[in-house]
């Protein structure tokens, strides 16, 4: 099931559902079908329709935790060497950003912010020490996602602690839909692209994880807790813009997409912040 959150035009946030990949689905003129209840205790089909005013991201989690490093081909890109554990982080949730709505480049830096498409997975339950075998059976389901990144925030003004730089508002990309469980048999053989105004510039298939997503659900639940609706972002491949010669940047007016395979495709604009004097 493809399940979305949203505002219909009456004012109310719903749960819906659509059939088809297409993102027109998402517009007014399409009205979607709702869904009764809840992603995280049990969802049912209505045959009742509302109009998709504002969209949502796909669950609103307790927390958003993200690897770094966990592609070789990015690793590779940055000449660090292969981590022996995934390197975990934490994003602000309020760096959550819907399908459709605009990244802001922020005026407390805009002139090194970075892209890096990544397949996301929301957890289903509560699990910790959860064990490889039982980590798949933990997943609510998969979006696509971008762990937008504040370079210079991220790898100098900050010593090198990431939280900062790749927590600004609107930094966390996630949709367009959510894709339960049960449609993605395999999340380690996904084609996973990043576009920037059409420019294919990552494009690589999940298997290049050097932990795969049974392995991070068991590793990150060590005497941690993942709490029911939290959303771990699994990592980015190469291509990523801080790496390129010369580097690429966003910059205001560009057109964001990352697509993965069997998923969907999130696409963002980018604008920039405008503070008042």
């Amino acid at each position: 099931m493809r399940i979305i959150r949203f505002i219909s035009d009456t004012g109310t946030t719903h749960f819906g559902w659509v059939e088809e990949d297409g993102l027109e689905t998402l517009a007014p003129e399409h009205p979607v079908f709702l869904l009764r209840g809840n992603p995280l205790d049990s969802l049912k089909k209505t045959a009742s329709k509302a109009r998709v005013k504002r969209l949502l991201t796909p669950v609103d989690p307790p927390n958003v935790l993200a690897l770094g490093l966990n592609y070789r081909s990015h690793a590779d890109e940055t000449g660090v060497p292969y981590p022996e554990d995934p390197v975990l982080f934490l994003k602000a949730t309020t760096s959550l950003l819907p399908h459709g709505a605009p990244i802001v480049l922020p005026a407390a830096g805009n002139s090194e912010v970075d892209f890096e498409g990544e397949l996301a997975v929301v957890m289903g339950s509560d699990v910790k020490n959860v064990g490889r075998e039982e980590a798949l059976e933990s997943i609510l389901g998969y979006c696509c996602a971008n762990d937008v990144s504040a370079r210079d925030w991220q790898l100098r003004k900050q010593k090198r602690q990431w939280a900062r730089g790749k927590s600004f508002d609107t930094f966390c990309p996630l949709g367009p839909w959510l894709v339960t469980r049960d449609r993605i048999p395999d999340p380690g053989h996904l084609i996973l692209q990043t576009r920037i105004n059409g420019e294919l510039l990552q494009d690589a298939s999940t298997a290049d994880m050097i932990f795969d997503v049974a392995a991070v659900i068991s590793h990150l639940s060590r005497s941690l807790t993942l709490r029911a609706g939290t959303v771990i972002l699994t990592g980015t491949p190469a291509g990523v813009g801080f790496t390129r010669t010369p580097p690429v940047f966003l910059k205001a007016g560009d057109r964001v997409s990352v697509r993965i395979e069997g998923i969907g495709e999130l696409i963002n604009p980018v604008i920039s912040e405008t503070v008042r004097d």
